[in-house]
């Protein structure tokens, strides 16, 4: 039988591509795309990406959302909120076209990249809290 082993990409509707760029490079400071068009950009985040195409029409989520992996969650917060983001509560806020994100810091969560796509990142040496490593030493997949 098939198992998960993954997420490659997760396509997110905004308005508009370009400025759903411009507002990501607001938050982040080194945005690269993977390639664009069509109504769509891809943003690299090293062995992976996020999809952004242009069209959402929908009311803003509610318990649908994206869980964002960064390096420093409180940062990242306080630029959405001066980016104009709509904050929902602690490190949780809508995007200018009703996108909810959820802001989580990688040191805190059992998803792992190798040390090698992190030095390519220019992350080398980001380490996992212990409260992390004892989640996946739970699971066999941490020493």
């Amino acid at each position: 039988m098939p198992r998960l082993v993954g997420i490659n990409h997760v396509a997110v509707e905004v308005g508009d591509v370009g400025e759903a760029l411009a507002f990501f490079e607001q938050l982040f400071d080194d945005v690269r795309l993977r390639g664009r068009g069509g109504g769509m950009a891809f943003v690299d985040m090293g062995d992976q990406f996020i999809a952004l195409e242009s069209g959402r029409t929908q009311a803003p989520d509610r318990g649908r959302h994206i869980g964002l992996v960064v390096d420093d969650r409180e940062e990242t917060v306080r630029r959405a909120r001066e980016a104009g983001a709509q904050m929902i509560r602690g490190n949780d806020f809508l995007d200018p076209w009703g996108n909810h994100w959820q802001v989580v810091e990688y040191r805190d969560i059992q998803f792992t990249k190798t040390p090698r796509i992190l030095e390519g990142m220019g992350l080398a040496g980001l380490e996992k809290s212990e409260r992390a490593l004892e989640e996946l030493r739970a699971k066999g997949l941490a020493d």
